[in-house]
């Protein structure tokens, strides 16, 4: 496999503008819920494949996988919704979230996404219908649509007052697992992908880095270390724009 290095186009006097607009383009996500909720349904996910019928959901999660192959947990950090509710709405909760935990993720994933695999075998594929449950493509027309969405907004902010921020993420989303199992796909075939570097050679020890990671991970110790490899990292740079001595880097190759 080629190797090649892509450095970011911003210079360094731009790098929070990077983050203001990761930061805005959450902000809209979070605005498009109403609209996006039933194509990330696991509801609807196991209901089609019920009836022998793909619905939204399925293929919103099968371009996930896709796209973690290049661009690992990228949408988590940058078009995903919980970067609307957490970085741009929640950024004053600094509670972090033990590693430990995050295991509940696989628990509630596992069998929802077993189930959907046994109905799909058993029923077939009649039909792909990509705007299944929505009204013109739009999940939120009617007051079960709006109890399902605050649930899910009230959701979010319980368990990061409860339990931490972005706990949803961690403990949760039945989103991030193909994410992950998509990124190690990508490391394992070894395809170019997007991903944080470090030269650590730069680093003081300050931990700044660890301060800013919304995902709660030691990114002092992985630079330390001189692995970047986390399979919670979302992309989102913040401990890259954060530092002061620029140690953490993007980076866009097939060496990681």
């Amino acid at each position: 496999m080629a190797h090649f290095t892509q450095r970011p186009p911003w210079n360094e006097g731009d790098v929070m503008k990077r983050q203001h607009t990761r930061k805005t383009i959450g902000f809209i996500a979070l605005l498009l819920f109403p609209v996006t909720i039933f194509y990330m349904s696991p509801y609807l996910s196991v209901v089609g494949p019920a009836s022998g019928i793909v619905t939204g959901s399925l293929i919103f999660f099968l371009v996930l996988f896709l796209s973690a192959l290049f661009l690992r947990r990228a949408h988590c950090g940058w078009t995903c919704l919980s970067t609307g509710v957490h970085d741009a709405g929640l950024y004053f909760i600094k509670k972090r979230v033990g590693m430990k935990s995050r295991v509940i993720k696989y628990i509630i994933w596992t069998p929802w996404f077993i189930a959907i695999v046994v109905l799909l075998f058993m029923n077939g594929i009649s039909k792909i219908d990509p705007l299944a449950a929505t009204t013109h493509g739009i999940s939120v027309t009617d007051f079960h649509g709006y109890a399902i969405l605050y649930f899910m907004l009230g959701l979010f902010v319980t368990l990061a007052f409860a339990v931490g921020k972005r706990s949803f993420c961690h403990h949760v989303c039945w989103m991030a697992p193909f994410l992950i199992i998509g990124d190690k796909a990508g490391r394992l075939l070894r395809l170019p992908s997007l991903h944080l570097e470090a030269d650590r050679g730069k680093c003081n020890g300050c931990g700044l880095c660890s301060v800013k990671c919304p995902m709660s991970l030691p990114v002092k110790e992985m630079v330390a270390a001189g692995v970047m490899k986390h399979t919670d990292c979302i992309l989102c740079g913040e401990c890259a724009d954060n530092c002061k001595r620029k140690v953490i880097s993007y980076i866009f190759n097939s060496n990681a």
